[in-house]
């Protein structure tokens, strides 16, 4: 019972407000910016920009993939800026 009790202390200190977005893949987000793939994959790995230029992403395994707000907020600011 203790392993119980311990398990659902550990679950009470998950932030309840928070929310899983679901996850964009590489041809979702260059169709939804109209850019080709090999773009969409460029701008993840622009080693010479700094990273607030870089285009943000979550490397799972092998997979790329973008939370829609993050490639928003990008666009914000890449539109700030000009």
């Amino acid at each position: 019972m203790a392993g119980l009790a311990h398990a659902s202390e550990k679950e009470q200190r998950i932030d309840t407000n928070s929310q899983l977005v679901e996850l964009l893949t590489v041809n979702e987000v260059a169709a939804l910016l109209k850019v080709s793939r090999s773009w969409v994959y460029e701008h993840t790995r622009a080693r010479s920009a700094p990273r607030s230029d870089r285009l943000p992403h979550i490397k799972i395994g092998k997979y790329v993939r973008f939370d829609p707000h993050l490639v928003r907020a990008f666009l914000d600011r890449r539109t700030s800026d000009r």
